[in-house]
Parts: structure tokens; sequence; C-alpha cells
């Protein structure tokens, strides 16, 4: 699945939270345990879902209160860290313990709040071809996370104790880091408690008094790389190179349409050329055949302070090998240091089968 978003979105969202001046804020925990399902995605993990897995989720929040202007145009979200707890309930998938930054947003008064976080995980019993050949679900310690909550959340209703109940969404994947990767989703519902940890204050609400932004068109130069592979277990893991360039115009405080160009240098394809050109001539797999690729690209970018999210759907134009299909989305962040060097992590994929996690350096002239 392709919502792997983001190996390197901790890091970016700390970067920036010690980079911005000291404020006065409001603190506060929440504890959810959940209870849920896994959910069958692709028939391949059926094996995998014998019971529901359970788990919890402990956040350390902070309120914003409009001291940066993109507070207040979003409605005056939390910053938090989170840690999940979650066991598979099924002995091949073991354990996964998570640690994830996250953002809460509001609506409804403030009472309902939904929170997207995104981290890293470590599983306890990844495959392994003698001792775990049944996970074929994570293939290494390591993966990337992604968690939505949805919940109803009320605060100081007992001192400074209040309650919150929702539903979740956790997602564990390595992005092709290594196979075998079909990954797992898990919905759970749960209710939990919150706990602020500083006296009840009255907040003044800072307004943004919203400027209309207007720029030029844009030019950008991007360079990724990373390491992946592909489906076939123990194919082996290859560096790969994508050199990007693309034109930006801003719409508004918050938003930007891209139109692009990739160009792809993906190693691993040379191996899964050779080993379905040998291993399977019924395929008509040419053992010649070029590994390179360049795609088209329409995208967006979504502005938040010094961090932007990014969204891609990309079409290959020269398309010599046939692996997955033509049509390719990337889903990432950016962190921008001044008005022109950025920092980028994203996913690559093709629909919700991902191909790489790319870590990227770029210009924005």
């Amino acid at each position: 699945m392709r919502v792997w978003i983001w190996f390197l979105v901790g890091s970016l969202l700390c970067i920036s939270e010690a980079s911005a001046q000291a404020r006065e804020t409001s603190r506060y925990l929440d504890f959810s345990p959940f209870y849920g399902s896994v959910l069958l995605h692709n028939t391949d993990i059926s094996h995998l879902i014998a019971s529901h897995p359970s788990g919890f989720i402990f956040g350390l929040n902070k309120k914003t209160f409009g001291e940066e202007s993109w507070e207040s145009l979003f409605n005056y979200p939390d910053t938090g860290i989170s840690f999940v707890y979650q066991d598979m309930r099924n002995a091949s998938l073991g354990v996964n313990l998570g640690i994830y930054v996250h953002y809460n947003f509001y609506f409804l008064s403030r009472k309902l709040q939904f929170r997207i976080g995104q981290g890293i995980a470590y599983n306890t019993n990844p495959y392994d071809a003698r001792e775990n050949f049944r996970n074929n679900a994570y293939g290494s310690h390591l993966l990337s996370s992604t968690y939505l909550m949805l919940q109803y959340q009320r605060e100081r209703l007992f001192g400074r104790l209040g309650i919150q109940a929702g539903i979740s969404l956790i997602h564990y994947s390595n992005a092709n880091f290594r196979a075998p990767n079909t990954s797992t989703n898990t919905i759970g519902i749960g209710a939990g408690l919150l706990y602020d940890l500083d006296p009840e204050i009255s907040p003044d609400y800072i307004e943004y008094e919203a400027k209309k932004v207007t720029e030029p068109i844009r030019f950008n130069g991007v360079f990724r790389s990373g390491i992946n592979e592909s489906d076939v277990v123990g194919s082996g893991q290859f560096p790969f190179y994508i050199f990007s360039a693309y034109a930006d115009k801003r719409l508004g405080r918050v938003s930007a349409i891209q139109l692009g160009s990739d160009v792809f240098f993906s190693n691993f394809l040379k191996e899964l050329i050779r080993f379905q050109s040998n291993s399977f001539p019924e395929l008509g797999v040419d053992p010649g055949a070029d590994f390179k690729r360049v795609g088209l690209f329409l995208g967006h970018e979504l502005f938040i302070n010094s961090l932007s999210v990014v969204t891609q759907l990309g079409y290959y134009v020269y398309y010599p090998f046939d692996f997955e299909g033509r049509v390719y989305n990337r889903i990432g962040l950016k962190r921008y240091f001044g008005s022109r060097w950025f920092a980028a992590v994203s996913l690559k994929s093709h629909a919700a089968k991902a191909e790489a996690l790319e870590f990227g350096i770029g210009v924005r002239l």
C-alpha cells in the first residue's frame, strides 16, 4: 500500500520544531487502548488473519494558539509524538512497536479530532526463509508506519481528566526495501483518557490576516535515491537514482500545482529482467530490455510553514519493460531550508503497490 508515507517525516518535523521560537503552550497526554481486525487488502496475507489484534496508542500533545500563521490557517492543530503497541495476535506476525510524530486537526467546535501520525515501527518476528517463512507481510524488522485516528474528545471532565473514543487505521510496510512486503492494515475501535499537564487556561487565539500570495512560475530540480528490491525474495537490494525537473505555480497561501518529468534509473529492474528472461521464457521478456524509464507527472503541493505535503500522479512515456503498469504516483514531505533549498522524503508506488522509499534534495528557483 502506498501509505508508507515517509520514513524521514519524524526527523523533518523535529527539525522544524527545534527551529521555531519557544512559546507558551498547553500540553496533554492521551492513552487509547484499541481492538480491531486486519483488513484483507491482499489475498496473499489471508493465512495471516487468524485473530483480532489489540494494543494501545499513547501520545504527548502540544496545543497551538496562532503564534505562527500556519496554525490559524489550519484551525490551531496540536503537534505531538506518540507510541503505538500492537500485538498482531498471530505468531508469524509478532508484535509491532512504533514511534511517531503526529498532528491533531479539529472540527465541530474542537470536539471532533482527526489525527495523522507518521513514524517507524519495529516488528519482532519478520520473514525468515527457515524460521518464519509464513510471514510474507513484513520482510524486515524496521517498517514505516502511518496511522489515522478519528475520535470524539472531551477535555477536563473530572479535574484535568478527559475522555475520548473513536476509530483508528494503522498501516505497516517497508516500501519494498526488502522482500517480501505485502504489508498490513488494521482498523480498530477504542476509548481512552486525556490528562492535561498544565493548569487550565483560556487561550486567546491569534487570527491570521490572510494575505494574497502571488509568485511567478518557479522551476524545481530534485535528485532522489535509495535502495529497494523486487518482489522476488532473495533477488537482492539495489540502489536507484531519480532526476526530476518541474515547474510550479502558487494558487494561494497553501497550494501550488506542478507539472514536470522524472527520469528513473532503477537497478533492481536489471536483475528482474535477467530473472524473468531466464526463468520464465513464456513471458517473452527481452534480456536486453532497457531498465530506465521516463515519466511525466502532474502534482500538488500543500504548504504548512516550512513543511509541505506533495502528491503527484505520473505516466511513463518511455517504458521499455513492463513493471506494474504505466501509471505511477508519489506522496511525500518536503522541508524547506530558506526560500530555495529543500529536503524531501516520498513514497513512489503504482496504485496500492509500493516500489520505493525516496530520499531527495532539491532547489526551487
